[in-house]
């Protein structure tokens, strides 16, 4: 009997064992889990909190061209000529808000060659293309872009000159595409048209634009190369000299850009220059607590409210 107790007693020792071993295996299973729903808990708060702090921010970088709009509608009510030297064309200080700040920049873009001029109306326009192949030639790039960017546009289907390309070669590419055949919408489409590499696109970025309508270029803002290129008896040198003067004491109108020319007789057609602005570039940055949205816009001043022709909120 003594031996058959014994066993029992071990065998009642070893299950107190193996239950104590169980219980804890329990409790540290328990442990690891509340702990991971703890941290789970604390990501998903952080997570709601900083989609909160997005949207916050989004609204404020929305807000900013908000207020560029209401800048330019009062700029116009105040007068109908624009230069660098008003207010407007200053960079908006960082300006804080409830855990965050937002600052903003607005561009004059009137002041830069249209590229989508080269084509009117579905056709190519050999006074325009003659103008940008001048300013290409002053930036030192290829002339031939030019035909290339028409042909691009144009409603056809002919390769207008050497230099151009349409259909049949963006379709022998490994990647084919077609030709857009309507106007840019933004700069960035350039990268699909024959010859306008990265190095070619960087190069023109801060003498062009896309707008949407055939308008004269603002020569209270046309860099130096615009100017001669719009000028053909206009040297480089002479339109550098021009934006030298311009500072401080800008164009009022067409008949004194005329007179301030640097060589007396320079004919100038008046259809392609003004001294006011329909569009404008606005950029900005919007931040709350942790999250950053960068803005885009480019605004149409028409009637008394400018109108938002594109924009990005990212």
């Amino acid at each position: 009997m003594k031996k058959r107790e014994i066993k029992l007693a071990r065998g009642k020792a070893h299950q107190r064992g193996v239950a104590i071993i169980m219980v804890m295996l329990i409790v540290a299973m328990a442990t690891v889990l509340a702990s991971y729903l703890a941290q789970q808990q604390q990501l998903w708060q952080r997570q709601v909190e900083s989609q909160f702090d997005r949207a916050q921010a989004r609204r404020l970088g929305i807000a900013g061209i908000d207020w560029a709009r209401a800048v330019l509608a009062e700029d116009a009510r105040a007068n109908s000529v624009d230069h660098d030297g008003e207010m407007w064309t200053l960079r908006l200080p960082a300006m804080p808000v409830d855990n965050g700040e937002v600052i903003g920049l607005i561009e004059d873009r009137q002041g830069r060659y249209n590229l989508n001029n080269l084509v009117r109306n579905g056709l190519s326009s050999a006074p325009d293309i003659e103008q940008f192949q001048r300013l290409l030639g002053l930036l030192g790039l290829n002339s031939e872009l030019a035909f290339a960017l028409a042909d691009w546009m144009d409603s056809d289907s002919e390769t207008a000159r050497q230099g151009g390309a349409e259909d049949s070669y963006y379709l022998s590419l490994p990647e084919p595409y077609r030709s857009a055949n309507h106007p840019l919408s933004e700069l960035g489409e350039l990268s699909r048209i024959k010859g306008f590499d990265e190095r070619v696109i960087e190069r023109l970025r801060p003498f062009v634009s896309t707008l949407p309508l055939f308008l004269p270029v603002n020569a209270n803002f046309a860099p130096a190369e615009v100017l001669a290129a719009l000028i053909p008896e206009m040297s480089l040198s002479d339109a550098r000299i021009l934006v030298q003067q311009r500072r401080g004491h800008p164009f009022n109108n067409i008949i004194e850009f005329k007179q301030r020319l640097p060589r007396n007789g320079t004919q100038v057609n008046s259809q392609d220059f003004s001294v006011s602005s329909t569009f404008f570039w606005v950029t900005g940055r919007a931040s709350v607590a942790n999250s950053q949205v960068s803005t885009q816009a480019l605004l149409q001043r028409t009637g008394n409210w400018p109108t938002v022709v594109w924009q990005s909120v990212q």
